[in-house]
């Protein structure tokens, strides 16, 4: 297959109408630093982000949707979803909710927003998706990953799969990509617990595929050797043909939108009833939002962690 260049992806603005990503591709046109950027190679096209703190606001989800539906028209068999040197994702974006005019709706369109793109990604039928994690992931940005096919992680990054210490239920369709990974039980202690966990960890209970010994671009030329493979696996039209009934069986069992309608109305206490409260936070959402932003020191180290003043895990 002919390779194309690597180049970066934006929403351009030409006249008041956005250039479709699909153009951007396609003509590798850019004018300024950008966050998202793509190029394919041996039939895998590699899809990358690199979002200041790992933070994803509104905007920033809409276009890595959007390039990631382009992606998904390129003439390639695998995806790679990757991100830059320092986190892999932290989901939304808690600095732009907090500087918006009103707090609650930003939280809302921010998860809604970060909710389609991982939709885009669980329902793609016609690839195989690989998550490769350079970086650290929590919360929301840590689910996106378990909706692709394949998870890689860098050994030495810390994982957090919970949001509750923020005030926050979760949505991201976690209630079912974690416990797809873990099982119900093991999903529960991750969300309640709210621990980091090591790699290690995560691929002991099977939360990832695999550990990535390599730095930096070694990293990414071994996971190029891994997309290579499935691309190129004798059985590959047979995966693709199992992911799409698993799909469909899944679909059968309970919809995506079942999944999300119950996240998103947990989610909306969350946003806009201030006397919603989790005992792993102690505030609502909103002021340790607030807490988080402007570096409030906590009045003492949460129980969860300081075991040694008789903490109690939460699912005990």
């Amino acid at each position: 297959m002919k390779e194309t260049p690597e180049y970066p992806l934006d929403v351009l603005y030409r006249g008041g109408l956005k250039e479709s990503f699909f153009d951007a591709i396609c003509s590798g046109s850019a004018n300024t630093y950008n966050e998202i950027w793509y190029h394919e190679e041996n039939e895998v096209g590699y899809l990358a982000f690199d979002f200041y703190n790992g933070a994803m606001d509104t905007e920033k989800c809409h276009r890595l949707r959007d390039a990631f539906i382009a992606a998904k028209k390129r003439p390639t068999k695998v995806i790679v979803l990757s991100c830059g040197m320092d986190f892999w994702s932290n989901g939304i974006h808690l600095n732009v909710i907090e500087a918006a005019e009103d707090s609650a709706e930003e939280a809302w369109r921010n998860i809604n927003a970060i909710d389609d793109l991982i939709h885009a990604i669980i329902t793609t039928d016609t690839r195989l998706v690989i998550s490769a994690m350079l970086g650290s992931a929590a919360a929301g940005g840590l689910i996106m990953a378990l909706a692709a096919d394949r998870i890689y992680a860098h050994h030495g990054i810390i994982l957090n799969p919970h949001y509750k210490t923020m005030g926050l239920y979760g949505s991201e369709y976690w209630t079912y990509l974690l416990p797809r990974r873990v099982g119900s039980q093991k999903a529960l202690e991750l969300t309640e617990n709210c621990l980091p966990i090591t790699t290690e960890e995560a691929d002991e209970i099977l939360l990832i595929d695999g550990i990535i010994y390599s730095d930096g671009y070694d990293f990414y030329r071994h996971v190029a050797r891994l997309a290579e493979h499935l691309a190129n696996a004798p059985d590959y039209d047979m995966q693709i043909r199992l992911k799409a009934e698993q799909r469909r069986l899944d679909e059968e069992k309970k919809p995506l939108a079942a999944y999300r309608e119950e996240e998103l109305a947990e989610m909306k206490k969350c946003f806009y009833d201030r006397n919603h409260v989790y005992p792993q936070c102690g505030v609502d959402f909103h002021t340790a939002r607030r807490n988080f932003v402007y570096n409030v020191r906590p009045a003492a180290t949460p129980l969860r962690l300081a075991r040694h003043r008789g903490g109690v895990s939460p699912t005990v």
